[in-house]
């Protein structure tokens, strides 16, 4: 992501709490942050074809804007086209590139891409190992998708779209309706509504 204009994420950012959440500019000044109070943190984004544009940029620039550096993995290298949306985004190293060890924490969009990576039993095993670090891994949306059949969900409270509180409650876990539920290292939340609430939590349990 380092080819990206520098200005680009403090726009966006601006832009997407005032049109996703229906923020008012003082949230916005809230959510805002100190630059640099990330500066040294590796984000993984987990994604491939059919991710959600919102629910992986906005947080992405969030993180980006406070000073992580962010990279984007999956299952193999190239572009992906968003499911809602011409946008695109670049994995930037495949799933066989990476270990849990070089990561300070893990993102899962949602829209389609987490049906898909749940198929990928690297990106799995890559999952559940990375959730046994006790680094942050959050996951919005169909995200929570990919930590159930990682199998890391028994016994934990989370959230996600309304139509996986059944996978959930079946692999063992709790479902609540709420914006924004850590439980232990894991950070779930539903809908691109709850995204300030999302990457807010994202960069706190990173500084903690």
């Amino acid at each position: 992501m380092k080819a990206l204009n520098k200005w680009f994420f403090p726009a966006f950012l601006t832009l997407a709490l005032l049109l996703t959440a229906g923020c008012g500019e003082q949230q916005v000044e809230d959510m805002a942050g100190e630059p640099g109070e990330l500066e040294g943190k590796r984000v993984a984004f987990l994604i491939t074809e059919g991710f959600h544009d919102g629910e992986t940029l906005f947080p992405m620039g969030y993180l980006i804007n406070h000073g992580a550096q962010v990279t984007m993995i999956g299952i193999e290298r190239g572009s992906y086209t968003a499911y809602n949306s011409d946008v695109t985004a670049r994995v930037e190293r495949t799933i066989h590139e990476v270990t849990p060890e070089d990561f300070d924490a893990l993102v899962i969009p949602g829209g389609h891409s987490p049906g898909n990576l749940r198929e990928n039993e690297d990106v799995i095993a890559f999952v559940e190992a990375f959730v046994g670090t006790d680094k942050p891994t959050a996951a919005i949306c169909h995200g929570p998708q990919v930590l159930v059949t990682a199998g890391v969900v028994s016994g934990r409270n989370l959230t996600g779209v309304g139509g996986i509180s059944d996978e959930i409650t079946e692999a063992g876990g709790n479902f609540e309706d709420t914006e924004v539920l850590v439980d232990g290292n894991i950070i779930t939340s539903r809908v691109p509504d709850d995204l300030p609430a999302f990457s807010r939590q994202i960069a706190e349990s990173l500084m903690n």
